[in-house]
């Protein structure tokens, strides 16, 4: 029908070319963005679906540098473990020139100050060897976890390196001792040993007149706070054998119940063991009446030395332990850099396929939308058209009515 009022054809051809308008737009956006979803309204499950994975390729990619970072501060410690690799190599060398009685003392002092001045250089290295200001290979590292993945972790443990854990310089000896007291005014036992030991008091109880232990030092007490042990000239039915090796011991004790701490430097070329005993029946007068177990965690405290022949034999055995600990370690660590880089590998492999997973569902398949853009430019094209010759219509009824 012919009308003037209302162009039925014009709105027609407008709406059809509104639609072929909005999909040219679409195929230009997903073109232009690379993206097939570019919004919910675009595909809304395609779209969570594509966060998910999104995030996880994230997650391993952190992991993954996660595993580089840790391989990069391995190699840290490999590279210092190295150089104490071959300081352990010198100090059993000196060892075993030392071994031999063909020096006399200046010469093998010579050497003993060498073999300490190595000693010395390992716990530099150990205590000094660090990545992101986290000591490696001290006595105070712990062990690391690495997180290489949504639910996987790599534990690294430490060791430490020192010369002290290596068995090669003064020892710490850890552990729990138990004492029965039945004087409180004082209660200790023979503690002969370089370096540092922890006594820890447990409840304490009273316990017969019948008993004696090894007394090498005497000890006051006055409550809380610190006081200084010093050596027994005559210790009252205490064995023979004194404690020998030593400058000076100092005690620190917060209260009666608490950790019993000495510190005691060995003098040059002492060698010398932590030792905890008691038998016997007390002596009169005796103010020291305790007992108890003994369990050290590192080793009897020895320092090592070869400014003597027998020293330095002992010093071979001890040097070869340290190689053997050493070596141990950094095993552990070689074993640790190619299993953290096998999981990087793994975990690229699996971003990889993720990848290509939210490519699949996200991207835009540039062929088939290139085809859609001609396809909508054409369409548009002949709406722009057919709607000019809509608007023509009412025209040619207004020719009519003239």
């Amino acid at each position: 029908m012919l009308a003037i009022k209302n162009n039925l054809m014009a709105e027609n051809a407008a709406r059809h070319l509104g639609k072929s308008y909005d999909a040219l737009a679409k195929s230009v956006e997903r073109l232009s963005s690379g993206l097939r979803i570019n919004s919910a309204k675009d595909d809304a499950a395609g779209l969570a679906v594509r966060e998910l994975v999104r995030a996880d390729i994230a997650v391993l990619r952190q992991g993954a540098r996660n595993a580089r970072d840790a391989v990069s501060m391995l190699q840290t410690a490999e590279g210092a473990m190295a150089v104490i690799d071959e300081i352990l190599v010198r100090m059993r060398e000196l060892a075993e020139q030392a071994s031999t009685e063909s020096y006399s003392g200046p010469q093998r002092s010579i050497m003993n100050y060498e073999f300490g001045q190595m000693a010395a250089e390992i716990d530099r290295i150990a205590k000094n060897t660090a990545f992101n200001e986290m000591k490696l290979l001290d006595e105070e590292t712990e062990t690391l976890q690495i997180h290489i993945g949504t639910q996987e972790m790599i534990d690294i443990v430490s060791d430490d390196m020192t010369a002290a854990g290596l068995a090669i310089g003064a020892t710490k000896a850890t552990g729990t001792y138990e004492t029965w007291v039945a004087d409180p005014d004082a209660d200790w036992v023979t503690v002969t040993a370089s370096g540092l030991l922890n006594i820890t008091f447990a409840d304490q109880e009273a316990i017969p007149d019948d008993y004696l232990i090894d007394v090498t030092f005497d000890s006051t007490f006055g409550g809380d706070g610190a006081y200084t042990m010093q050596e027994a000239a005559d210790a009252i039915n205490a064995r023979s054998r004194a404690v020998r090796g030593y400058d000076a011991a100092t005690v620190v004790q917060d209260n009666a119940t608490g950790m019993y701490t000495i510190h005691i430097q060995a003098e040059e070329g002492g060698i010398w063991n932590i030792t905890i005993a008691g038998d016997g029946a007390l002596a009169a007068g005796s103010t020291i009446e305790t007992a108890g177990n003994w369990n050290t965690a590192n080793g009897s405290g020895t320092a090592v030395s070869i400014a003597t022949a027998q020293s330095a034999r002992t010093a071979l055995d001890l040097v070869a332990d340290a190689i053997k600990i050493k070596d141990g370690y950094r095993a552990q660590l070689g074993y640790l850099m190619n299993r953290l880089e096998a999981a990087t590998s793994v975990i690229d492999i699996q971003a990889e396929n993720l990848l290509a997973a939210e490519s699949r569902i996200s991207d835009v398949d540039v062929a088939t939308e290139t085809a859609a853009l001609t396809r909508n430019q054409v369409l548009a094209q002949a709406g722009i058209s057919m709607l000019g010759q809509a608007n023509v219509m009412p025209q040619m009824a207004l020719n009519l009515l003239g």
